[in-house]
């Protein structure tokens, strides 16, 4: 299938148009060269880096109403005592998968175990997800949404795959509420998605809210409590919060019903907090135990998946999760 090989530089910068007025008093964005700010009013929610020198594009920081960051800074910054710092490619939050298995494309390079090609790891051998071009930002009062749109390339330096991302912030009123629009288009060759565990959307919390180090709590839709109880299932939502400085805080993944694969929970107690729609009974998740089928692309198709971040106060109940997973939903169904 030498048809569906296309070299690719990696080295290349994004494209970026005008950003949103700096004086927009509500929900706005900001682009630059090598990140994106998306802000309500004048406070930082998060940054999304897509220069050049990143993996794959990922948000830091995270923060919750009142500028509490709720993931963890290192290894963008230097650890403060204490901190944990394993797994360096868990960078704050970010979108990728660990086995994209292109057909026909010899790879070269890759890593030990995986099968296709590696965009959760930074081993040697890994993939990379390249921004090469940012939209326009538009907004209203309480809404404000980007286009961004990626390669997906070997270690090879060949692309496989293309995406359209569309990244929105919602103000809710006292929550954060961040939208990713995934399209996944197999622009290239045909695309399988392997059995891993390690994928898809991640998130790295904060040490002060994990269950390992901060006494944090998971939580899923259904009420269970604990990596025990929610790792490997499935659920509308889960849930990571707890007490920083003295205060309740939480960020929740939200799994949109319409996807066409409904995400496992890769959430553990050192922090890593993932929704994953491609494992299968390899992965080990107790939900998937019996499915063996994976998700393809012939060449061509695309693949939709919706996910919201939620960053608010108190727990999941007290932060009024379920309420803000149906206002998510509705807006899902509004597009």
């Amino acid at each position: 299938m030498k048809s569906c090989l296309c070299l690719f530089p990696i080295l290349f910068g994004a494209t970026i148009p005008n950003a949103a007025p700096a004086d927009d008093p509500g929900v706005n964005i900001k682009a630059a060269k090598d990140d994106i700010e998306f802000l309500i009013g004048k406070d930082l929610v998060t940054r999304y880096y897509v220069g050049n020198d990143v993996a794959k594009p990922y948000f830091w920081p995270l923060n919750a109403p009142g500028g509490v960051p709720l993931t963890r800074a290192w290894p963008m910054a230097k650890a403060e005592t204490g901190e944990t710092t394993d797994h360096v490619h868990q960078k704050s939050a970010w979108f990728c998968h660990g086995d994209v298995i292109p057909e026909g494309v010899e790879l070269k390079d890759k890593i030990k175990g995986v099968k296709g090609v590696d965009f959760w790891s930074e081993a040697l051998g890994h993939g990379v997800i390249a921004c090469g071009k940012v939209g326009e930002a538009k907004t209203d009062k309480n809404h404000a949404w980007i286009t961004t749109e990626n390669d997906w390339i070997t270690a090879d330096r060949v692309r496989i795959m293309e995406e359209k991302r569309t990244i929105h912030l919602y103000d809710l009123e006292g929550a954060r509420l961040l939208v990713l629009d995934i399209d996944l288009h197999a622009s290239d060759c045909p695309i399988i998605f392997g059995d891993t565990k390690e994928g898809s959307l991640g998130v790295r919390v904060r040490d002060a809210i994990t269950e390992a180090k901060g006494k944090g709590t998971l939580e899923n839709a259904e009420g269970k409590k604990s990596e025990k109880e929610c790792w490997g299932r499935q659920s509308k939502w889960c849930d990571y919060s707890g007490t920083i400085e003295g205060k309740p805080f939480g960020l929740t993944i939200l799994d949109d019903p319409a996807n066409p694969y409904r995400a496992s929970w890769h959430s553990r107690g050192y922090g890593l907090h993932a929704a994953n729609p491609f494992g299968r009974a390899g992965s080990g998740f107790p939900a998937m135990a019996d499915k063996t089928e994976l998700a393809k692309l012939a060449k061509g198709d695309h693949l939709k998946l919706r996910y919201g971040i939620l960053l608010h106060a108190g727990d999941a109940k007290d932060g009024k999760v379920e309420e803000a997973f149906e206002k998510f939903v509705k807006l899902g169904k509004g597009k």
